[in-house]
């Protein structure tokens, strides 16, 4: 049977005991209905699992103490950014979801001229947090131990003159040179349009910021289906899919 796996975020070292939050405390004790004695698994983002032998639990309340610190094979050795022009409900939480799994390291979501999301500054603390949420609800399930950062709404010109990577692409319908030819690198910005697309301009923006197009085949993909196809090739072809 699966151990369950929990994000908790707090110090974590073998010998120690620990009051769980809140969350994990929900989990363990009445989703799961679990008991003294049993295990389970907590990371906190520092790139190990972390063993937990449950030493008391209560309906509010749970403790455990850290039997032992595992290092996780689970990160991709890829580096990936993301640049995520935003969509609406379901769709960008789908991304989140989908990018975090497939091991991307930081997430922008992007204001573009097609974007048709209006998210005012009051509101982009509490989306994400939300967004925050999904994707570590995507580690706890996939196995990974460090979530992705996830910065606030961005504007694409100061995304893509923030970009250091040493591959930085743009999706678009023209490629000039397939991904196959280029010499592996280790870490990659990808950008990714709207429903819609990104306009000439835009695209000839990225280029000038040294982006490079990049056609992921003929068909057109949504903008929540785009990362879930670009980071399946990138990781196949220089990160963990085999």
């Amino acid at each position: 049977m699966r151990i369950p796996r929990f994000y908790e975020a707090q110090a974590l070292a073998e010998g120690l005991e620990i009051d769980l939050s809140d969350n994990v405390v929900q989990h363990v004790s009445r989703a799961l209905r679990m008991k003294a004695g049993e295990e389970i698994i907590l990371f906190n983002g520092d790139r190990f699992d972390y063993k937990v032998i449950l030493t008391q639990v209560e309906k509010r309340a749970a403790k455990g103490i850290v039997k032992e610190a595992l290092i996780s094979q689970s990160e991709s050795p890829l580096k990936v950014s993301i640049g995520q022009s935003l969509s609406r409900g379901e769709r960008m939480d789908f991304a989140v979801q989908k990018s975090t799994e497939m091991g991307v390291q930081h997430i922008t979501p992007l204001f573009s001229e097609r974007c048709e999301v209006k998210l005012p500054k009051e509101r982009q603390e509490k989306r994400i947090n939300h967004w925050k949420q999904i994707s570590i609800s995507a580690c706890e399930q996939c196995g990974r131990t460090s979530p992705p950062d996830i910065f606030p709404p961005s504007s694409l010109e100061n995304w893509l003159s923030s970009q250091q990577a040493e591959l930085k692409l743009v999706l678009h319908h023209h490629s000039e040179q397939p991904l196959q030819e280029i010499a592996q690198p280790c870490s990659v910005a990808l950008l990714i349009g709207p429903e819609g697309g990104l306009t000439e301009d835009e695209v000839e923006l990225a280029v000038s910021y040294g982006f490079k197009p990049l056609a992921l085949g003929p068909r057109v993909m949504r903008t929540e289906t785009a990362p879930v196809a670009a980071l399946t090739l990138l990781n196949y072809l220089w990160g963990d899919l085999k």
